[in-house]
């Protein structure tokens, strides 16, 4: 199935092949959970702050239990620092 995938700040270094500025649509087996695709582009979990699936905030915890539909947009935030 398809899925935009949208990484920012930092982790755009994370993006798959074929990327442009921050997003990529990707092709994810069936009933892919979130947890399932953050670990199949190599993002560490430490560096996942904020998930959204269509604007939705994810609930970090429950990462592993969420699976993710066609075409739903995946968007991941590292931490924010600053001052």
């Amino acid at each position: 199935m398809k899925i935009t995938l949208k990484l920012f700040a930092s982790l755009d270094k994370y993006l798959p092949a074929g990327a442009e500025r921050n997003t990529v649509e990707m092709e994810t087996p069936e009933g892919s959970t979130i947890a399932e695709i953050i670990k199949r582009i190599g993002l560490p979990h430490e560096s996942v702050k904020l998930v959204f699936v269509d604007g939705v905030h994810q609930l970090i915890d429950e990462l592993h239990r969420r699976t993710m539909e066609p075409g739903e947009t995946l968007a991941i935030w590292p931490p924010v620092a600053g001052g």
